[in-house]
């Protein structure tokens, strides 16, 4: 603890918040000074620890290999500090950030996070709507749903369920369709930046995607759902993405099969470190109803 004695706390912050956020001016607004006043903690951090940190290149302030070592332990040892200072506040609760994507955050995790409530009162729930691949530690969340294929360097990945597909439709539409052959009728709405494509479910169902006919065209999965509900077409859906729709009929599945399309959804968390009595419940509760659901 003594080689603390040499230098501010203030510098330190300083050095990590830039690591992480990436910028003079985010760090600023976060410690809530300018940017200047950061630039100058920086320079008095290296100038104490004798090593450089930061690189000053066109673009902003990038960490160097021993600068991105020190925001590591940093934003570890911060983390601890804040955990200690809430446990000092009265009606204090465990807080835990959790970066997911939008689509899933909106369509499902946003749903059933009262339940999450009902059974951990004390812990409070973050939830950062992101699609970024992102460090968790580097970023201030606990841990990450990300869909994938889990490959993701730097991090630990736990596959929660393997993602299956099928065709989903409004009530209105279902009639015309009782053969996969019908698909080829029926306006098909499209997701041009999905990571598989229909031939995931035709090909068992001996078709290919060239013989489906257009539809409308959205850049999100979740509009592409809400337009297969206001009748519009056929959308090739995720389990996830359409249970709540299915289970409140406003929309239906008018064909068999569910095909894996070779992704899955990961609960991602930083490579190292012990994983918190908090994050574990709500992984635990997560695995759950992602369980009750497809059952």
């Amino acid at each position: 603890m003594k080689d603390l004695n040499g230098i501010h706390l203030g510098m330190l912050r300083s050095v990590e918040a830039v690591a992480r956020l990436g910028s003079l001016r985010a760090a600023a607004d976060e410690l809530g000074v300018t940017p200047g006043a950061v630039s100058q903690q920086i320079i008095k951090a290296e100038a104490q620890l004798d090593r450089q940190l930061f690189e000053r290149l066109p673009k902003g302030l990038v960490p160097t290999a021993i600068g991105r070592q020190l925001a590591e332990h940093l934003n570890d040892g911060f983390r601890e500090i804040a955990k200690g200072i809430t446990v000092t506040r009265p009606n204090a609760t465990d807080a835990i950030t959790i970066s997911v994507a939008p689509v899933f955050a909106g369509k499902w995790l946003v749903w059933r996070l009262s339940r999450f409530s009902a059974v951990h009162p004390s812990i409070r729930v973050r939830i950062d709507a992101s699609v970024d691949v992102i460090d968790p530690r580097a970023n201030a969340v606990d841990a990450c749903i990300r869909v994938g294929w889990g490959d993701w360097p730097n991090v630990h990945s736990e596959k929660l369920f393997d993602q299956r597909v099928f065709p989903v439709c409004a009530p209105s539409l279902a009639d015309a369709i009782v053969a996969p052959s019908d698909l080829t009728k029926i306006p098909i709405i499209q997701e041009p930046t999905s990571m598989f494509g229909w031939d995931v479910w035709l090909g068992p169902n001996d078709m290919q995607a060239s013989q489906l006919g257009d539809g409308p065209m959205y850049s999100d999965a979740s509009l592409c759902l809400d337009a297969a509900i206001a009748g519009q077409g056929v959308f090739l859906a995720w389990e996830t993405l359409a249970q709540d729709a299915l289970v409140a009929k406003r929309l239906v599945a008018p064909l068999p099969g569910r095909f894996r399309t070779g992704i899955a959804y990961w609960f991602v968390e930083p490579e190292r470190g012990h994983r918190s009595p908090q994050v574990e419940a709500f992984r635990n509760w997560l695995v759950k109803e992602l369980a009750q659901g497809r059952s």
